[in-house]
């Protein structure tokens, strides 16, 4: 199917966890064939344009193109469509959490909330379109904050900001509250410090958007956090993100440096502990040393008339090397920690675990104590602000 130049494009990544090999280890290929069947036959339709399956730990992942706009019905019915004849497989199997994902029984007419991790952007496509798709597994989408800050806002990562008169005013980035459902749009560089003192806590503020400042699309993340979805921890978020390069954007190169620092992340076993995310190829996208490390994987495309030319498996380099070695050390250090923070979350954090269940039976066994001094209780230091 052809297309005029600059035509919009709608590029949808949507994820979710479905079922995995030998505990939250990897897909199995069986499912992704499953799920494969369905974007095949939407193509042979018309809905889609083009698609690439592909799986990063135990987190299947679908890569689509169309032209019907972001939180379109169909599109999104036909990823939830190929998750459950990919869980239908899954239980066939005997995966371990068959289904882990999919927390409604009948598609409801838009795929967020229930369950998959969504990013999606349209856009007027460039006579050459190249993509970044990330997909990271075993961590949260707050693990996404600190390079997308690099990525388009430290000119020590990215020159462009400096030397590109496209991308010398700066961008947008717009902050979700994922606990209170509030968004605001920051500018940088005026609007720089704001970014950091919001951004810095991810598990609470994730970057959901970055724009340029004509209002053109950069940047989307998914948000979907699956325990404030589901009331209770069923499993990590998994996160999935999208970025535009080159042309006014960040070099390939300059959105890609970022992922050379292993720095830590929220996830891990039993989503509980932070860990370093160490980015790999496909090939070694599978979870295993403590269900981890967190691991990310990126895939590179050009789009053209809406189809994806490639992908190029971006982190399958040996300039990645030095970068998994760090994370290797970084990992042993954090492990030696064992059950204790830092490498344990912390409490706001393990909230949302199995561990609150301990607690509970653990609540009638606590004794009065003379401290010696009356404790200030959450609440009444609010009264005192």
């Amino acid at each position: 199917m052809s297309h005029e130049r600059g035509e919009k494009i709608t590029l949808s990544v949507i994820k979710a966890d479905i079922g995995s090999l030998a505990g939250h280890h990897k897909v199995h290929p069986d499912t992704m064939l499953a799920s494969t069947r369905v974007l095949a036959e939407a193509k042979k339709n018309g809905l889609l344009i083009d698609y690439y399956v592909t799986a990063v730990g135990d987190d299947l992942q679908l890569i689509m193109t169309h032209k019907k706009g972001v939180n379109n019905k169909e599109v999104h019915e036909t990823a939830w469509n190929a998750f459950e004849e990919a869980a239908k497989v899954a239980k066939e199997l005997g995966l371990y959490a068959a289904g882990q994902d999919l927390l409604s029984n009948s598609f409801s007419g838009n795929i967020r909330g229930m369950g998959p991790g969504v990013a999606e952007m349209e856009f007027n496509e460039r006579p050459a379109e190249p993509v970044v798709v990330f997909m990271a597994d075993k961590t949260e989408p707050g693990a996404f904050n600190l390079p997308l800050y690099k990525i388009f806002a430290d000119p020590f990562n990215t020159a462009g900001l400096v030397i590109d008169p496209r991308m010398h005013n700066g961008f947008i980035f717009t902050v979700l509250d994922v606990y209170e459902g509030k968004a605001l749009d920051l500018s940088t560089p005026n609007d720089l410090y704001d970014l950091l003192a919001l951004i810095g806590t991810p598990s609470r503020y994730v970057i959901k958007y970055v724009h340029r400042k004509d209002g053109e699309i950069a940047s989307t993340i998914s948000s979907e956090r699956l325990s404030l979805i589901a009331g209770k921890y069923i499993g990590k978020d998994d996160p999935v993100m999208i970025v535009r390069a080159q042309s006014g954007f960040p070099a390939l190169g300059e959105i890609l440096e970022p992922f050379s620092f292993p720095h830590l992340v929220e996830g891990w076993m039993r989503g509980s502990h932070a860990g370093p995310l160490m980015p790999v190829g496909i090939k070694d996208a599978k979870m295993t040393r403590f269900d981890g490390p967190p691991r990310v994987a990126a895939l590179g495309f050009n789009i053209k008339n809406g189809n994806l030319v490639g992908p190029s498996d971006l982190f399958d380099d040996v300039a990645f090397d030095e970068t998994r070695r760090q994370a290797q050390i970084i990992a042993e250090y954090m492990r030696r920690h064992g059950p204790f923070m830092p490498h344990r979350l912390g409490p706001e954090d393990m909230e949302y675990t199995t561990l609150p269940d301990v607690l509970k039976k653990l609540e009638n066994k606590f004794r009065p104590f003379e401290l010696g001094y009356k404790p200030i209780i959450k609440h009444e230091l609010e009264e005192i602000k």
